[in-house]
């Protein structure tokens, strides 16, 4: 069973890097919004390219985050017997699982540009991309759980001001700790 299982998880492993190797047309896609910017405004973006799409991202990382948050808070409300520290732990926990995975993609290929290749390289990446990322989940739930659950302060207020808590840490903590190797390699050229 267990060599099946390795099958399984390395065949898994195979399809999402061939999806995610078809990065071209993302790339397309950007210059092509750039492109219909005026000249003065292209200048600014090529000159600070690497934030502005951690930016970019970073606003589709957090409508992941809202997303999925609504939707496991909606669904906990519904079933019932879910006080508000419930609610607001639980669709925390599972709205970052969604919009980490989903920022640690994007941000491995478009706004970092990764070097990581194969199974090992990857594992290791994404690892430390994870670990970094459970600091600012702790950030997220504090806040979320003091400002929500005991305050009572409206849910959506407490959740806009901790994604831009942690969209901020989380661009630190990925530029210093995780995604290094690009600067690096620029720095020796």
């Amino acid at each position: 069973m267990k060599r099946l299982e390795i099958l399984s998880v390395n065949c898994y492993y195979i399809k999402a890097i061939e999806f995610f190797e078809r990065t071209d047309e993302m790339e397309k896609f950007i210059k092509w919004c750039v492109s219909i910017l005026p000249k003065p405004l292209q200048k600014i973006y090529y000159k600070y390219e690497e934030k502005w799409l951690y930016l970019v991202f970073g606003v589709l990382t957090t409508a992941v985050s809202f997303l999925t948050a609504w939707l496991a808070k909606t669904l906990l409300e519904n079933a019932g017997g879910f006080g508000d520290k419930a609610v607001g732990d639980i669709s925390t926990v599972f709205s970052w699982v969604c919009a980490v995975t989903f920022a640690y993609v994007t941000n491995k290929l478009w706004v970092f540009e990764s070097n990581a290749n194969g199974f090992k390289a990857i594992v290791a990446e994404g690892g430390k991309f994870y670990g970094g990322r459970v600091f600012t989940l702790v950030v997220e739930w504090v806040i979320m759980h003091i400002g929500f659950g005991m305050i009572g302060i409206n849910y959506w207020l407490v959740k806009i001001f901790a994604n831009v808590i942690v969209l901020i840490l989380n661009y630190v903590i990925s530029k210093l700790f995780v995604f290094k190797g690009k600067a690096a390699e620029q720095a020796d050229e």
